[in-house]
């Protein structure tokens, strides 16, 4: 069970509207803390025709008295305490189909499914007849264990054998039909060794207070998360990693924890901003808006809330930032939506602020709940909760992937056990694409919700992200140079992230592995500088620091086009060099004054004659290029150096390859 708060995945559990007193009140009682004992027992007998052999008016005295000890019990809201009389009850009266039905209905609403199911099991050995409709309560919890086949098979048999005439009831039976073989559909198709099996993270993380809505910078060195303390007030907590473990827990530095509640928060992959959703604050423009604190000397600033073009007179929470921090994905009732509550994404500007919201739309967004968006460090892969597409039922977590073209692909649910039957709340995903964590009050909890992390199923993990952190630099003074930094995938042309350096001149962006990439950075009045990460064939296992000198505009000056390729021993472009070439183009037309000389050099395998030959044409065919897109060729030379200027070892390939280069050089301005 999830706590309820206004900017949590974890709004209260919905009721559903069961036709059978008994369990549709013990879930109210679970919740509400107002359920009568005394209420079911008149419900349930008055509602079920009597059959033979179970009649309620012979049970013992002495049962009778216990029962109504459990009623007082579950007044007070001791469940468990509860469960344990109505177990004596049935000591003393071993018939008491009664007791059996109340004692599994408690056991299924603490969710101890496999007790519910044993109860529900021996109440229906003793009257098959009396107990017919408690087949739906029977089958949720047989769902709760993953029995779903079984769970199908129940649901027929009440339909089969007493077919409701109830509304109420014939709805929720035909909900839970379709989620039922929603099961056992997915499990026929993904039929793998998977094994779910959450570790608690320890009581460096958790404690006797609940803790949730883990989040953790791209090296996975820091995590910060929310924990409530006394059951009302919310704090961010920061831990850090040491080896093997967590250090202990401590509230993050600086101004944002305050005495109102600070929830639903992610910190930035790069550990220098924190969003987050704040209630009924003095700032706010709704009941809940989004804030956003950053990382400063001396711990994280005061909050500042994100603004109209963020938040509305409505209600906006759960914020995630993509890796680049380009994009705030969170989710909002704002009017002019599919459902309840729909997923938006926002867009940062070049001026700084950010746009106004655009809804994901019906690919992703239903006329129900959509909430909790998580965009991985890879920038492709986006989860989220829905209790409207086909699922196990109420919230379950769904996956979608960025396409090419920038659409998303369609839904897929994460599969059971990661799903279950209950509402499934916030996930985050490391770098790694393999490690999850959430939340959850799992048996072996240390006190309420704890953190948890499990390896995430294959088919549904996001790319296995790495990262590049540097500092753009002027090469002459050695000052920070703010710059743009663009990452490419070299196959698709698509522009994958495009990041704006600190006035210091420091940057910071993700990077699948699975892909070849073109680097570029640029600054208006340097050259251009271009680098390449090939990773499609050869899974990187580290992390980039790569500091970056531009070179001044100026004459002599002089960079290697690292992404200009060719064919083996010919002098055709390869189409990887398409994005180099266009970055050519456009530096040119943007200082139309400039005249440059393209360069080919190679190494010294082979006739000398011959590799003068080669770079002379290759550098050829570079300026042929740059002439068919309108630069004037009164600006251009090309020359062919062969093997004569080398810079690197020709004893070693890697040497080689240094020197099979294309270079620019600027010869006037």
């Amino acid at each position: 069970m999830f706590p309820d708060f206004g900017y949590s995945c974890f709004n209260i559990f919905k009721q559903e509207e069961e036709y059978f007193p008994l369990v549709s009140l013990l879930m109210q009682m679970l919740f509400m803390k107002q359920l009568l004992f005394s209420i079911i027992c008149l419900l349930a007998v008055s509602f079920f025709a009597i059959s033979q052999p179970y009649n309620p008016d012979k049970v013992n005295k002495k049962a009778k008295e216990l029962y109504q000890q459990a009623i007082e019990r579950a007044e007070d809201g001791q469940l468990a305490n509860a469960a344990g009389i109505l177990l004596k009850c049935i000591e003393s009266d071993k018939k008491y189909v009664d007791a059996y039905l109340s004692l599994a209905g408690l056991y299924g609403q603490l969710k101890s499914h496999k007790n519910s199911i044993s109860y529900y099991e021996q109440a229906f050995a003793l009257d098959s007849n009396y107990t017919i409709e408690y087949k739906l309560p029977y089958s949720i919890n047989l769902a709760g264990t993953g029995q779903f086949q079984k769970a199908l098979d129940a649901l027929n048999e009440l339909t089969a054998k007493k077919p409701p005439k109830n509304p109420t009831a014939i709805n929720s039976i035909d909900y839970r039909k379709k989620c039922f073989a929603f099961a056992v559909e997915y499990i026929d198709k993904n039929k793998d060794n998977y094994t779910f099996s959450p570790v608690n993270l320890g009581v460096n993380i958790n404690s006797s207070e609940s803790e949730y809505f883990p989040s953790l910078t791209i090296d996975g060195k820091q995590l910060i998360f929310t924990r409530r303390l006394k059951n009302f007030n919310e704090d961010f907590y920061n831990s850090n990693a040491t080896k093997n473990t967590w250090s202990q827990a401590k509230p993050v530095e600086g101004n944002v924890n305050t005495p109102m509640n600070e929830g639903g928060q992610q910190i930035s992959q790069d550990g220098e901003w924190l969003v987050f959703t704040g209630c009924n604050r003095r700032d706010g423009f709704g009941g809940c808006d989004i804030y956003i604190s950053y990382k400063t000397s001396t711990g994280w600033s005061e909050a500042v809330n994100m603004g109209s073009n963020i938040n509305s007179d409505q209600w906006e929470s759960q914020p995630c930032l993509s890796p680049d921090k380009k994009d705030l994905f969170f989710a909002s009732k704002r009017p002019g939506g599919f459902g309840g509550s729909d997923i938006y994404v926002s867009h940062l500007q070049v001026n700084g602020k950010w746009s106004n919201p655009e809804n994901l739309g019906p690919g992703i967004n239903t006329n129900g709940e959509e909430q909790c968006p998580f965009i991985h460090a890879d920038n492709q892969t986006l989860y989220f909760t829905s209790n409207s597409w086909p699922g196990y039922g109420d919230d379950d977590l769904f996956v979608v992937r960025k396409g090419p073209g920038g659409d998303w692909s369609n839904p897929e649910n994460l599969g059971y056990p990661i799903n279950t039957i209950n509402r499934e709340g916030t996930l985050f995903i490391a770098a790694d694409g393999k490690t999850a964590y959430y939340a959850s009050d799992r048996d072996d909890s240390k006190g309420g919700l704890d953190i948890y992390s499990f390896d995430l199923r294959e088919n549904v993990r996001p790319y296995r992200t790495l990262w590049v952190k540097g500092r753009v630099f002027d090469n002459n003074t050695g000052a920070g140079l703010p710059s743009a930094v663009e990452l490419i995938d070299m196959k698709s042309k698509q522009l994958f992230s495009n990041v704006q350096t600190d006035e210091k001149g420091n940057y910071f962006i993700t990077l699948p592995v699975g892909k070849d990439y073109v680097f570029n950075v640029t600054r208006k009045g340097y050259l251009f500088y271009s680098d390449n990460f090939f990773m499609a064939n050869n899974p990187a296992d580290s992390t980039y620091h790569k500091n970056i000198a531009l070179l001044p505009v100026e004459k002599n000056a002089a960079i290697v086009l690292k992404n200009i390729f060719f064919d083996i021993n010919k002098s055709d472009l390869k189409p990887e060099s398409q994005t180099e070439l266009e970055k050519m183009v456009q530096f040119l037309t943007e200082n139309p004054t400039l005249k440059i000389e393209i360069s080919g050099h190679t190494d010294n395998v082979g006739q000398p004659s011959d590799n003068m030959e080669l770079s002379k044409s290759r550098a050829k065919t570079v300026v042929n290029y740059l002439i068919s897109k309108k630069i004037s060729p009164f600006r251009l030379l090309f020359k062919g150096y062969g093997e004569t200027k080398p810079v690197a070892d020709n004893k070693t390939e890697a040497g080689r390859l240094q020197n099979r280069r294309t270079e620019m050089k600027i010869i006037s301005q």
